[in-house]
């Protein structure tokens, strides 16, 4: 596939030291995890298909690593089993730090640099059964997790990622039920674990630079592109601000300013005001926001109807809109915060190898425009390196640059990969 070149893409490289590489997270790749509350909930048949094996990347990671310098990626982002690595209160297992220890080196042996998340997602069942982030106390769990993984991997690592996709987790586990802890419509406690979220982050920013003064840290934020479903309809129009708020502006807010402010709940001053390096953005499709009445969920919004099925672009294959403009309206958005942009995660599930490369064409289209008017873009990540177990959705959906055949654990790179590297090579689109 050839894409189509507009006349200034010829003229735009993008910096040697820019970040190109993929991303992926412990539980959807790993294989074995038995220990944490993903594995509760599969085990209690919440879920169709459970992650078993997964990509068996627990023991394969040297030759996906292989796979991603072959490719030219010089920076990996994965994610840190908490339920491995402190598979008891309070007892750290030496078995695990030392394996994540020889993941980082094979990555450094290769000149990827890692960008590690300490927390995506999951937890151990020990702290789930305590209450997991309901509980205050997990503040200081967290905390004591943190500083152990710092610790040994500091002289390793000097790109954090403390939370993945927080507003994300506590909206499929609080409100809607999908995910863990199963809860359905639970304002209260939602705006209670995302202060616990924030004040875990706050705390594990100054933990790691305690020990790396030159670290770079933050979350990576999940960035939901909403419109209004009727755009001269006030109501619709005001349910799609205040979701926007909620959904994309209250964590990264509250983190560069210092402040918390959450509805009726809360309105505080967080410990040692603005603590973001850089800011991660998790960026994959857009919505319509419709007002239904005069109630927190009416305020939020939901999605919107069928009504604007002839006005949205190409679908993915889970039915996500492909809107590459929002990645563009995101990254001159938080250009505000001055702050280094690093795209943590951006990618399609697709069978389709043109779709996939017309996909990443689009938005890296974006991040070029959004370089060349000075915005600090410092790197892409797509999702995924490989297939993988994608939570509730199982397998079907096939986001990875690297396809799995999990019957076998073959891998098979895919020619948008061999596109992207080709990218990467040259620096240009």
């Amino acid at each position: 596939m050839v894409p189509i070149m507009r006349p200034d893409a010829a003229r735009f490289r993008f910096p040697p030291d820019f970040l190109w590489g993929a991303s992926t997270s412990a539980h959807q790749v790993e294989g074995g995890n038995t220990n944490n509350d993903w594995a509760a909930w599969e085990e209690a048949g919440r879920v169709h298909v459970p992650a078993g094996l997964a990509c068996d990347h627990y023991h394969r990671f040297h030759e996906d690593f292989d796979l991603a310098r072959n490719l030219f990626h010089n920076a990996h982002r994965f994610s840190l089993e908490w339920s491995r690595i402190e598979p008891e209160e309070g007892r750290f297992s030496d078995e695990a730090l030392q394996h994540y220890r020889e993941v980082l080196e094979a990555l450094r042996a290769r000149r990827i640099e890692p960008v590690v998340t300490i927390h995506h997602y999951t937890i151990p069942r020990w702290l789930a059964e305590k209450g997991g982030w309901d509980n205050g106390e997990i503040e200081q769990y967290f905390i004591r997790y943190v500083k152990r993984v710092v610790v040994a991997y500091g002289d390793l690592v000097r790109w954090w990622i403390t939370l993945n996709e927080p507003v994300v987790q506590v909206f499929k586990g609080w409100l809607i039920g999908q995910w863990p802890p199963g809860r359905v419509g639970d304002y209260p406690r939602a705006f209670q674990a995302i202060r616990h979220m924030l004040r875990a982050h706050v705390l594990a920013y100054h933990a790691i630079h305690e020990h790396r003064p030159d670290a770079m840290v933050s979350v990576a934020k999940h960035c939901l592109a909403l419109t209004p479903n009727h755009p001269h309809n006030p109501f619709d129009v005001i349910s799609t601000w205040s979701r926007d708020f909620l959904f994309n502006n209250l964590f990264i807010e509250a983190l560069h300013t210092g402040w918390l402010a959450l509805p009726g709940q809360f309105f505080e001053r967080l410990p040692f005001g603005r603590t973001l390096d850089f800011i991660g953005i998790n960026y994959y499709t857009r919505d319509f926001v419709r007002n239904t009445g005069l109630t927190l969920p009416g305020i939020v919004g939901l999605s919107g109807t069928l009504e604007n099925e002839r006005k949205i672009g190409k679908r993915n294959g889970l039915g996500w809109e492909v809107y590459p403009e929002g990645l563009g309206h995101f990254l001159r958005v938080f250009r505000r915060y001055k702050l280094p942009l690093l795209i943590t995660e951006n990618g399609v599930p697709t069978n389709d190898e043109d779709d996939r490369w017309g996909f990443i064409h689009l938005h890296l289209w974006q991040v070029m425009r959004a370089m060349s008017a000075g915005i600090p873009v410092v790197g892409y990540l797509y999702w995924s390196l490989l297939d993988n177990y994608e939570w509730a959705d199982g397998y079907n959906p096939k986001f990875g640059l690297i396809g799995v055949k999990f019957a076998t654990q073959d891998r098979i790179v895919r020619p948008s990969a061999r596109w992207l590297a080709d990218v990467i090579e040259k620096r240009s689109l």
